[in-house]
């Protein structure tokens, strides 16, 4: 009966994690230009340090998506390539800063 409480107690700690990740209200940031962008993606590209990405996709209730913190594993003239070979195009980014620059 014991083990019983204990999974419940999992279970509702993740419930309430996955709710306050629901809530969780992501500001967007200034949309930067094209230029911009491809100007900040090239030092970290090269560095193989890690951004911030900010996408223009919003949910269902025209919220903000969480940004993506990772490395740029490589590009194309239209994409960028992040984790996992996931494919990213650069006219779907709303804004790209250095991960160590700004507070996550």
């Amino acid at each position: 009966m014991q083990r019983q409480g204990f999974y419940l107690s999992d279970h509702t700690a993740a419930l309430n994690q996955q709710n306050q990740q629901l809530n969780e209200i992501y500001v967007p940031r200034p949309q930067q230009s094209l230029a911009v962008i491809t100007e900040v993606l090239a030092d970290p590209y090269q560095r193989q340090q890690p951004v911030t990405i900010q996408l223009k996709t919003v949910d269902q209730n025209n919220r903000h998506l969480p940004d993506i913190t990772t490395l740029i594993r490589g590009y194309n003239a239209n994409d960028i390539v992040i984790d996992a070979d996931r494919f990213i195009p650069l006219q779907e980014i709303r804004s790209v800063a250095f991960k160590n620059t700004e507070k996550l």
